[in-house]
């Protein structure tokens, strides 16, 4: 492992964002709630680890990749043992995580790249500005009714 991989330290950023679920468990929840962006699995995981994370990826519609990092390299930077699979919860790290890979000459799947395409694609489509609604940078729309179901004024 180098000490100074950019990937591995987004991982570390990631984690300290709380946009990382470590192990088994945690990226079996954030699937379920279909909060995964991106599953990654250790280079020395187990076939039935990368089945299940691949499992994870398929139930929620995320991507899947084998990573060229060691359960020891990914426990380094996230501080949990030896995870064998990790997942992204945020696109943009994810992305992040995806291009460094692609510059450091890892070779990367069709479902990857198309991945990467429908990321640049969302944040094309993105209104400017930034806000919801009726342009108020908290949520806008206008104040609840205050009627009863019956319509008069309480």
């Amino acid at each position: 492992m180098a000490q100074n991989d950019r990937n591995l330290q987004m991982l570390g950023l990631a984690k300290k964002a709380g946009l990382l679920a470590i192990g088994f468990e945690a990226v079996d929840t954030a699937a379920r709630k279909g909060q995964t962006k991106l599953i990654i699995s250790a280079e020395d995981a187990s076939e039935r680890a990368y089945r299940n994370a691949r499992i994870y990826a398929d139930s929620c519609g995320a991507i899947c990749m084998v990573v060229p990092y060691t359960k020891f390299d990914i426990g380094c930077i996230t501080g949990r043992g030896t995870p064998s699979t990790v997942a992204f919860l945020d696109t943009g790290l994810a992305v992040a995580f995806i291009k460094g890979l692609a510059e450091s000459g890892h070779e990367l799947s069709g479902k990857v790249w198309e991945f990467l395409e429908r990321s640049a694609d969302a944040r094309e489509k993105k209104p400017p500005g930034g806000t919801r609604g009726g342009g108020s940078p908290h949520g806008g729309g206008s104040p609840p009714d205050k009627r009863s179901p019956s319509g008069n004024r309480r």
